[in-house]
């Protein structure tokens, strides 16, 4: 739609007081937990507002996000509201014009989008009218804004930098097999390094034993057996979630396990990695020998794992996003082609194979209109009938009692070794208070490893989060109900909807040449269930605006 026709179907302002939005916004999650600086914005907007006899129909707080771009959900949220057709504001009332954007660019058109919907930005502190003189002092305002801005950052990642050449650490995610130690305070600031997490490092260290020796039943374990293998004996990770794949791999190539940590290595926004020079090296200690870890490395690269395609979330095709080709796992889009006839007809066909031709995929292609009757045929006849439904719930709760007993063996084994150690620490006690041995360096060596060994699996055995399981208690007419609501939106309806519906219970589709292969998680199914579809947003556009992070397109 143009902006001329949605223009004249924008709602008349009602007669009455101006009816205003507020936005309150700080920029790190320390200024919101201090809980003064929001407070003060809302408590001044309100009485600004009171006297000028406006009513605040809205407010929108944005608490730790960053106004140098518009990446924020509540800012995205209230700018949507306010260019509905229904007109719900006349004004966004804002502390300072730095609490909506600290960009002169992306001000401006803000502010410009907005005033074509009708709505005025005001600032309670710097308020300005719209002649071209107070213009053109609203643009100095946020050039300075934004100004100030990239000062404030460029001194904070000078400091930083400096605490980092000092050792200490800077607020990254914690790598499994650290925990962080308190080292001083300096005034209100408390300084912190990464050292050893002695359980978690048991576990790295038996990761790198796996991926180069295996179990000792068999040999050296890949990446994904590995993974398996971690899952099915109880391993757990720090939020007590099963290993992935992704996860495993992700800890065998971190250079940190042998030593190697350091800040400013890319840009945190474009995720572009910084010269070499601009790097600063932290110094922890190593869980891995240097060895150890190269010849990993060298495995996992003779290995060479293949990279996942991306998957086209969007379209108005039925199934772009989830049907893939069987041979390359490249995604399939949508192919016309004109018969003598004239008649158009489209397929889906292998994305690689129309890009890279048959040395890279053979390809295949099938009608469109077959390929969406067969999918959803299917799903209505084999999964979404109630007695379907039911089962397939059955069997997720079969396979959480199944891991939850791996969990159970995993905690019975260290109970084994906890008490085992007790055991060998009382009958050493027991023959030196009997004077049957004398407390010598020998034995005492012996009583700090017994003591270790106990602590070690205390520390793991506390450490252990074991999932609750999903109650298996679901209604069976809220299943009978959202099998018939789900038949009526995967067959009928406009595209967007019945796509939505879709991608809430399949997660991909593989077209092979005799056979259609459709894959999706009872998890989510179970999620999608419980919730009754209420969760389903059909039609609401699923890409982000920061999908280019260098930013070299759809500016």
């Amino acid at each position: 739609m143009n902006m001329q026709a949605r223009k004249s179907k924008l709602t008349p302002r009602p007669e009455g007081p101006l009816r205003a939005c507020s936005y309150l916004r700080v920029s790190t999650s320390r200024q919101a937990e201090s809980e003064l600086s929001m407070p003060d914005q809302d408590k001044q907007i309100n009485s600004f507002c009171l006297a000028k006899a406006w009513t605040i129909v809205a407010k929108y707080q944005e608490p730790g996000a960053s106004a140098t771009d518009d990446a924020r959900p509540e800012f995205q949220k209230m700018i949507e509201r306010a260019c509905d057709n229904d007109r719900p504001f006349d004004v966004i009332v804002v502390h300072s014009y730095s609490r909506f954007f600290r960009d002169a660019f992306g001000l401006e058109m803000y502010v410009r989008r907005l005033a074509k919907a009708g709505v005025r930005l005001v600032s309670i502190t710097q308020e300005l009218g719209d002649d071209p003189a107070q213009v053109m002092m609203r643009q100095i305002i946020a050039l300075f804004d934004e100004y100030q801005s990239k000062e404030n950052a460029k001194h904070v990642l000078r400091a930083m930098k400096e605490n980092a050449r000092q050792g200490f650490y800077n607020g990254a995610r914690l790598p499994i097999g650290y925990k962080l130690e308190e080292v001083e305070k300096r005034g209100n600031r408390v300084k912190k390094r990464l050292v050893i997490d002695a359980v978690e490092a048991d576990t790295v260290k038996l990761m790198f034993r796996l991926y180069r020796h295996g179990d000792g039943t068999s040999g050296p374990l890949g990446v994904k057996a590995l993974t398996c293998w971690l899952n099915e004996h109880g391993y757990r990770t720090r939020l007590g979630a099963r290993f992935g794949i992704a996860t495993v791999h992700g800890m065998l190539t971190n250079r940190i396990y042998i030593g190697e940590w350091g800040f400013n290595r890319r840009d945190s926004k474009t995720l572009i990695d910084k010269p070499e020079a601009e790097h600063v090296p932290i110094e922890v200690p190593a869980i891995i020998d240097l060895a150890e870890f190269e010849a990993v490395a060298a495995t996992l690269k003779a290995h060479n794992p293949r990279a996942t395609p991306a998957r086209v979330v969007t379209g108005p095709i039925l199934l772009t996003g989830l049907a893939t080709c069987a041979t390359c796992s490249g995604p399939m889009t949508l192919r016309t082609g004109t018969s003598k006839s004239g008649k158009v007809h489209t397929y889906y066909s292998c994305s690689t194979h129309g890009r890279q031709g048959k040395t890279a995929c053979v390809g295949r292609a099938i009608p469109m209109n077959k390929l969406d009757t067969l999918v959803t045929d299917h799903l209505v006849a084999e999964l979404l009938q109630p007695d379907r439904l039911r089962a397939t719930l059955a069997s997720l709760w079969a396979l959480r009692a199944e891991r939850s007993a791996e969990v159970d063996g995993r905690v019975a084994a260290l109970r084994k070794e906890v008490i085992a150690a007790e055991d060998k620490l009382q009958r050493l006690y027991r023959m030196v208070e009997d004077g049957v041995t004398d407390l010598d360096d020998i034995l005492k060596d012996r009583l700090a490893a017994l003591k270790l060994d106990r602590d070690r699996a205390k520390a793991a055995l506390d450490r252990i989060r074991v999932a609750e399981p999903a109650a298996e208690t679901i209604d069976p007419d809220l299943i009978e109900r959202f099998g018939t609501l789900m038949r009526e939106n995967v067959a009928n309806g406009e595209i967007p909807f019945r796509k939505a519906w879709l991608q809430a219970i399949v997660d991909r589709i593989e077209v092979d040449d005799d056979v259609i292969r459709i894959f999706g998680d009872k998890a989510n199914l179970e999620t999608v269930i419980a919730g009754g579809g209420a969760h389903i947003t059909p039609g609401v556009r699923s890409s982000v605006r920061k999908w280019r992070a260098r930013k070299d397109s759809n500016l």
